[in-house]
């Protein structure tokens, strides 16, 4: 926690002060009592005191003087504050290559599977979209809300020839820019997930979309799925598909984002569900000031009700 004013926390000094004058004036009446001799005969005259009753005022008068001189001091702490205007891409590889059938059924199905279970999980307030690409790249879904049109666009995805994946994230800063009126002046937080199996073969370079993601800063997690041990059947010719982790790994690095290999669908869905997590919410610095300026005005009242139930008058 931190201060925005923290002069006003020198006014603590007079309100320590003054607790310091009462337990020393208490102390004073104390040691005059006992002067009284005859022990006896003051228990007789004096009447029972009210023992520890006698300072709860006092000591919530004390609570309500430090705690409105630290709301004066307009304390900040951070927060954890939902992203409405969050924004995720999803970035779907479609080329021929996700026919490989190293992960059952195969790459097309397990990917698609774990991306179905990811925006049916999402918090509803993101904005969630959708791009597909191979020898080029789309935008099959705009930010959104409405998670029924990009399972609906999920579903209808049908592979094709050739990995553009500099294009897959063009399109994706694009969607993102699009999101509302404000976007282009105030861009919304985002985070493009990419999900590809091999290297980028057409289109833009993956060098040229990592300067673009970074400077909106945009991350880009990417994710791999498939093995070493990849074939694909063209044209009745079984063709080596071999996932390129270190290509992926080198663009998720350059923008900030994260880098993972799923060489199942069940790990697939992990990770889907660990960025779901680290997108939920961004930390502000944000005033507390009224949290203090209402603990003290609680004490204040408690002060005041302590004295008039227990001693018939106020602090």
């Amino acid at each position: 926690m931190s201060f925005r004013s923290p002069m006003w926390l020198l006014l603590l000094i007079p309100a320590l002060a003054i607790g310091v004058a009462y337990v020393v004036m208490y102390l004073r009446r104390s040691r005059y009592a006992v002067r009284f001799t005859n022990l006896d005969l003051l228990d007789k005259v004096v009447p029972k005191g009210p023992g520890w009753r006698r300072h709860v005022p006092a000591a919530l008068f004390g609570l309500m003087l430090a705690m409105l001189v630290t709301g004066f001091a307009r304390p900040e702490a951070e927060v954890q504050v939902p992203r409405e205007r969050a924004t995720i891409m999803v970035a779907f590889d479609v080329s021929a290559s996700m026919r490989a059938t190293d992960v059952a059924p195969d790459r097309f199905a397990a990917a698609r599977g774990a991306a179905r279970a990811f925006v049916e999980g999402l918090p509803a307030r993101f904005n969630l979209g959708l791009v597909s690409f191979s020898s080029s790249a789309s935008v099959a879904v705009p930010p959104t809300t409405d998670r029924p049109a990009v399972l609906a666009a999920l579903d209808r995805l049908t592979t094709d020839s050739g990995t553009a994946i500099g294009e897959a994230v063009y399109s994706s800063l694009g969607a993102i820019r699009s999101l509302d009126a404000e976007a282009g002046q105030e861009p919304p937080p985002a985070h493009i997930v990419l999900l590809s199996d091999g290297s980028s073969t057409t289109g833009r370079s993956v060098d040229d979309a990592v300067a673009e993601a970074t400077t909106r800063g945009v991350p880009v997690t990417t994710i791999a799925y498939g093995t070493q041990d990849g074939v694909v059947d063209l044209g009745g010719r079984a063709v080596p598909v071999p996932v390129d982790g270190p290509a992926l790994q080198q663009l998720a690095e350059a923008t900030g984002g994260g880098f993972y290999e799923a060489a199942s669908g069940e790990e697939l869905q992990a990770v889907y569900d660990d960025i779901g997590s680290s997108v939920g919410s961004r930390t502000e610095v944000q005033e507390i000031w009224p949290w203090f300026v209402g603990a003290g005005l609680v004490a204040a009242m408690l002060a005041a009700g302590t004295s008039m139930l227990w001693f018939s008058r106020m602090v």
